[in-house]
């Protein structure tokens, strides 16, 4: 286990026992479940941005991408009378399509992941607002048929599973095989050192740029059509608005460098779990909401400050 590792296990550890304390039904069943089905569906975001930002980049469209794909489905059938497997396919590949376009914008036009991105973030949720009329958008009277995809698994009276969070480990450990074991993440850590020395060395630059964006909006894609299963519905307003900070921040706290060529799945999966615990424990200790996104920032700067302080005390002693 690396030192990134155990600082995330330590400081997310502290929080648990802090917000224990403070809570005693923090620890109980129902809430440890809710809080893995939210880590769940936020964990998938979390790896899709740490392959994007392994690469030296950054997806700003996450939760844009997310809200076009997740109120895909039910519009799809409700008001186009779209078979709902042909619905949740659709949803899949456009969310697919959309990240591949970002790396061929990224990879062929030279332009910058954070306009392009950004620019994503702003048109799919225009669309989305526009196709549906600004309204609110759900399964209605065919929610029955598509609950199976986030109903509880009983594994004790007190506890459940879901759907999502076997979804979450099965990405995780296909993306850990990847990151660790394959040709692709080799490349992908590679290029985030080093984009040159990785062209000149014969590393398909291009292609992993794009296979990086490609898997990052196929992740949102199927993140949002969980959400949107889980709450039943959403607007497009409002639906995603800021996942992909909370991604993002997952994916800095688990390890991954903003400057490229670092990750760690399991610490990715572990910030997605910490943003989560700091939320759950500022709602059920009494803190006010409104400045629930205050602490969450400020958790993140005191770990990236911390983080670098500890760098550079390691490159301190290593040369002494």
């Amino acid at each position: 286990m690396n030192r990134k590792l155990i600082g995330i296990v330590t400081v997310l550890a502290v929080v648990v026992a802090a917000a224990a304390l403070q809570s005693p039904t923090f620890l109980s069943g129902p809430s440890v479940e809710s809080l893995l089905a939210r880590t769940a569906l936020y964990g998938l975001l979390s790896i899709g941005a740490a392959f994007v930002i392994v690469t030296g980049g950054i997806d700003l469209s996450i939760g844009s991408v997310l809200c076009l794909a997740g109120l895909a489905p039910p519009f799809l059938v409700l008001e186009l009378g779209w078979p709902i497997a042909a619905a949740f396919a659709a949803a899949l590949a456009l969310a697919l399509v959309l990240g591949v376009l970002h790396g061929v914008l990224v990879t062929r036009l030279d332009l910058q992941p954070f306009v392009v991105t950004l620019c994503g973030l702003l048109v799919y949720r225009g669309l989305a607002r526009g196709v549906t009329g600004d309204a609110s958008v759900g399964w209605a009277e065919r929610h029955r048929e598509v609950a199976w995809l986030v109903e509880r698994i009983p594994v004790t009276d007190a506890f459940a599973i879901t759907p999502p969070m076997l979804v979450l480990l099965v990405v995780a450990v296909a993306a850990t095989l990847v990151m660790t074991r394959t040709v692709l993440g080799r490349y992908l850590l590679a290029l985030g050192n080093n984009r040159e020395a990785a062209r000149l060395s014969g590393i398909p630059t291009e292609r992993t740029v794009v296979v990086a964006y490609a898997i990052s909006g196929a992740l949102a894609g199927l993140a949002g059509v969980l959400f949107v299963v889980d709450s039943v519905g959403g607007k497009a307003a409002s639906l995603g608005n800021f996942y992909e900070l909370y991604a993002i921040a997952g994916a800095v706290l688990g390890g991954c460098s903003l400057r490229g060529g670092e990750a760690s799945i399991p610490g990715v999966v572990l910030g997605a779990g910490l943003m989560q615990v700091v939320l759950s424990a500022v709602r059920q200790t009494g803190i006010d909401t409104e400045i629930e996104f205050a602490i969450v920032g400020g958790v993140i700067l005191v770990w990236v400050v911390a983080e670098e302080l500890l760098r550079r005390a390691w490159r301190r002693r290593a040369r002494g």
